[in-house]
């Protein structure tokens, strides 16, 4: 498997680090993680634990782009060099992001998802230009 595929891998799992986080911190909050409605209970959430809730949508939501920038370069025979520094970038990008949102730093949170969006459009660059 390809450096860019192990990268849409941990990707892929980054969301359900910061969903951890997020129930962590409902057990906090509320005493108890509601499993029955819990997308209930995580809207109640406050703070950290509503940070983290965001964290992990946007890292479901960047996803999908992110992916397909992956499978397009890999098919296109785009430079495998330059996919899998791109792709390496994007993760450490994401993972940032996700640590500066939960910690509430907001303007360095932005940053890293704009950079992450960048990584992804090079991605496509990179395939439109092998």
């Amino acid at each position: 498997m390809t450096v860019p595929f192990w990268c849409v891998l941990i990707a892929g799992l980054l969301p359900y680090v910061w969903v951890t986080v997020a129930q962590q911190e409902r057990r906090k909050q509320f005493g108890s993680a509601d499993n029955k409605l819990p997308r209930l209970q995580e809207a109640q959430l406050q703070g950290r634990g509503a940070r983290a809730m965001g964290a992990h949508n946007n890292a479901f939501e960047t996803f999908p782009f992110f992916a397909a920038g992956v499978v397009v370069a890999h098919l296109c025979n785009a430079d495998p060099g330059w996919s899998a520094d791109i792709a390496i970038a994007f993760v450490i990008l994401r993972i940032a992001h996700g640590v500066l949102y939960v910690a509430n730093i907001d303007i360095a949170r932005s940053l890293t998802f704009g950079l992450g969006q960048i990584c992804t459009i090079a991605l496509f660059v990179l395939a439109a230009r092998a």
